[in-house]
């Protein structure tokens, strides 16, 4: 099923935090890229970005909400983008860990 929109992910991430490069090679890894647009937000350039994810990072959102803090799996990250993406969060059982 095709949505008509792609799915808008951001990663909340600074330089050389190993676990945002984890984050983004399971994003890659989970072969949906044509599904999603991702932007990339380095929270050293806005100290309110650096108070709320200094020591949480990466932080990864889908349409604006939260999805994962600092680790995912591919298959997590392509099940929560089908999620968020192809149904209002209304419709869905909330019988996930959020």
């Amino acid at each position: 099923m095709q949505s008509s929109a792609k799915a808008h992910v951001v990663i909340y991430s600074r330089p050389g935090c190993h676990l945002c490069d984890e984050a983004k090679q399971a994003i890659e890894a989970a072969q949906c890229l044509g599904e999603y647009t991702l932007e990339e937000i380095n929270i050293e350039s806005d100290p309110d970005l650096l108070r709320r994810y200094q020591f949480d990072i990466p932080v990864i959102t889908i349409n604006g909400v939260e999805a994962f803090r600092h680790r995912l799996t591919s298959e997590a990250f392509r099940e929560r983008l089908v999620t968020k993406s192809g149904a209002s969060p209304t419709s869905q059982p909330r019988d996930d860990y959020d």
